[in-house]
């Protein structure tokens, strides 16, 4: 029959074939269909500075970056990036061999996985984690190896021991994401420290996507995990634009490390998007020289929101987790009785008018996950109170 195989044989290979459509597409649609609030993917409902937005125009007007840019990225944005790492935090990278432009993070992250892996080497993880992670890891021939953050005193926290406990003769890799997506959880100077002195005793490679540096809240800080004692030359740090200037469209991401680590994150890279985002590579390069008083100014905006949607929240009876960074809120739903996150983010939207994402999708452990939701509150403050409202209103209606 016209359009069959020989063989029947399913077309997606077995290292992929647990990897549907994402639950962002799927809530998405939802929020359309609708007409819902859509608090579950992560980006803003508004753009960056308009200076910085001007800056693309301009270059697309001066023809720079409208045919292919140079294979790491654009000078100005390589030394952008450099001079940013080393006026926040001390370190000093050559934007000639130790900087590489990327399509977003999620490339900087497949890139770096598919370069640094062999077939069968474990990565320990922290889970729950960006669903990219684990497709990267099976696409570079990689096994997953999570180590579960879990509630403690209010938040989510890193178990050291476990964490320990977790590395194998077999683990080529840790990859580790601070400030963390989903939980909000910033690791400390302290357990830094420990991931750096394990890495070090135990000769491991470490991927560290930190593109959420600048969004840290209250009395939080983010410490790059290439400062600390050993970790410059094992160390490859992830970084983006996205988060950080609100052109999360733009897919401007980059990766620091030595120069052979960044030279083999760049022999995969090369052969996925090649090249990317032209002109705006030049409008971050502006971007990163903006003056501490925006960063400042960012981070507590977004704190402000967090605020407004964790209280909104916790009025409406869900059991809110602290949030020391990132764009997102997880919440337990077991206070309203319920335990299962799918079946309540698929009904959330008819039944409350708001969309939110399941947290067991970002687990091995589905079950460990189940009752966590999480909120994005990356979103105009009118419309983060009228979502509180109307979660309010329908657990009300609940009874």
């Amino acid at each position: 029959m016209a359009g069959m195989t020989s063989s029947a044989r399913p077309y997606l290979n077995r290292r992929l074939a647990e990897f549907g459509t994402t639950i962002f597409a799927e809530m998405s649609a939802l929020a359309a269909s609708t007409g819902a609030i859509n608090l579950g993917q992560g980006f803003p409902d508004t753009d960056g500075p308009e200076e910085i937005r001007e800056a693309a125009v301009r270059a697309l007007r001066d023809g720079r970056g409208n045919q292919y840019p140079p294979g790491p990225g654009v000078p100005e944005l390589r030394s952008a990036i450099a001079a940013h790492q080393l006026r926040r935090y001390g370190l000093s990278w050559d934007p000639g061999t130790e900087v590489l432009v990327t399509a977003g993070a999620t490339e900087a992250i497949a890139a770096s996985l598919l370069a640094l892996l062999e077939r069968g080497d474990e990565v320990v993880a922290l889970e729950p984690y960006y669903d990219s992670y684990a497709a990267s890891i099976a696409m570079a021939g990689g096994r997953r190896v999570p180590v579960t953050l879990r509630p403690h005193e209010g938040a989510f926290r890193l178990d050291l021991d476990e964490l320990r406990a977790a590395v194998t003769d077999r683990t080529r890799l840790l990859l580790i994401n601070t400030p963390h997506n989903p939980t909000g959880t910033v690791l400390t100077r302290d357990e830094l420290a420990a991931v750096a002195e394990l890495a070090v005793e135990r000769d491991l490679l470490v991927v560290t996507d930190e593109v959420y540096e600048h969004l840290v809240f209250d009395d939080a800080e983010h410490t790059p995990l290439a400062t600390f004692p050993g970790m410059r030359e094992r160390t490859v740090t992830i970084g983006s634009a996205g988060k950080t200037y609100s052109f999360t469209g733009w897919k401007v991401g980059w990766v620091t490390g030595t120069p052979e680590l960044v030279t083999a994150v760049r022999s995969a890279k090369q052969f996925l998007t090649y090249v990317a985002s032209g002109p705006f590579q030049y409008a971050v390069a502006e971007a990163l020289a903006l003056p501490d008083a925006y960063f400042e100014a960012f981070r507590q905006d977004m704190q402000t929101k967090r605020d407004i949607l964790a209280a909104g929240l916790a009025e409406a009876g869900f059991k809110v987790f602290d949030t020391a960074g990132t764009y997102f809120i997880t919440t337990d739903i077991r206070p309203l009785g319920e335990t299962d996150g799918f079946a309540f983010c698929r009904s959330l939207p008819e039944r409350a008018g708001v969309v939110a994402i399941p947290n067991a999708v970002f687990y091995d452990h589905r079950e460990a996950g189940a009752p966590f939701v999480r909120f994005a509150f990356c979103k105009r403050a009118s419309v983060l109170e009228e979502a509180a409202s109307r979660l309010k209103t329908a657990a009300a209606a609940r009874g």
